[in-house]
């Protein structure tokens, strides 16, 4: 089951990328709304079904959703800005390098990484390269576009890692609800700051928010958080690099950003290094069952 919801999850976050990249709206605004809209819909349901257990949450808790929904919207902040300066294949491919930040941070932790993870994280990463094929000698601006992706993919592990924890002691809904609606705050700080537009778009472009909303925030992030209670945030991590490839093929298709051959050489890749991962990666107490899976 959770190999079905992990591809479900796959396929919604793929759909993000192409969708904002060709939303006619500031990169803080697209950010903002799905963020707003989602918590929209999951608050109302958190303080009907989990009213005691927001009531319960400590001061840990909030704390630590806090710093998960800044860190979410730092991520957004970043990488949906380089979607609009550099290509969808590159930026996503750059931002879902998040495992190796992961990897990293782990390791100043003091938690080095098995031999079976850097082999994996080798081949996935080099499945990678190949998909966004490196903007360095393209422009200035989608050099730019992809150092903004690469501080997406950092601010994107912290978060990941800081749901895996709270994720140990709240449940889905609950934590969705409030860290969405802490990410909508967040944004919403950083757009009236910027003075960037947040109403007076066309009928597609919100067709377009409405549709990152469903996708990828309901049925791509909800999911993950979902599956951080019963999977380490290395192993989500790598399989949202499948949606490296995914984003790149639905970009060919509905932005005209044809993929090449290389696209299809970096599935393969990263599909061996995921498979290396899985297969390697000795059980630990980060991938048991421990908190509600709601």
């Amino acid at each position: 089951m959770n190999v079905v919801l992990a591809l479900i999850g796959v396929c919604g976050v793929s759909a993000s990328g192409p969708l904002m990249a060709g939303a006619n709206a500031p990169a803080l605004a697209i950010s903002f709304w799905r963020n707003a809209m989602a918590a929209g819909l999951l608050v109302p349901v958190a303080a009907t079904v989990r009213r005691r257990e927001l009531r319960a949450l400590t001061y840990r808790d909030v704390r630590a959703i806090v710093f998960a929904g800044s860190m979410l919207a730092c991520h957004f902040a970043t990488w949906v800005t380089s979607l609009k300066m550099t290509s969808v294949a590159s930026a996503t491919a750059l931002v879902c390098l998040q495992v190796g930040w992961i990897v990293f941070f782990e390791h100043l932790r003091g938690t080095p990484a098995d031999r079976g993870v850097v082999i994996g994280l080798a081949l996935a990463f080099g499945g990678v390269v190949v998909v966004s094929g490196v903007d360095l000698s393209l422009s200035s601006r989608a050099l730019a576009g992809d150092l903004l992706a690469l501080c997406g993919g950092a601010f994107a592990a912290l978060y990941t890692m800081t749901g895996a924890s709270v994720r140990r002691r709240v449940t889905t809904t609950t934590y969705t609800a409030t860290c969405y609606a802490a990410c909508a705050a967040v944004l919403l700080v950083f757009a009236l700051a910027t003075g960037q537009d947040l109403v007076g778009f066309d009928a597609r472009t919100w067709a377009a928010i409405v549709g990152v909303m469903v996708a990828s925030q309901l049925f791509g992030h909800s999911l993950f958080n979902h599956l951080l209670a019963v999977m380490s945030p290395t192993l989500v991590s790598l399989i949202i690099l499948l949606e490296v490839p995914g984003a790149a093929l639905l970009a060919g298709v509905f932005l005209g950003q044809t993929p090449g051959v290389g696209v299809y050489v970096g599935l393969g890749l990263i599909i061996a290094g995921l498979a290396v991962v899985v297969t390697r990666r000795p059980p630990s107490e980060d991938e048991a069952p421990v908190g509600p899976a709601d």
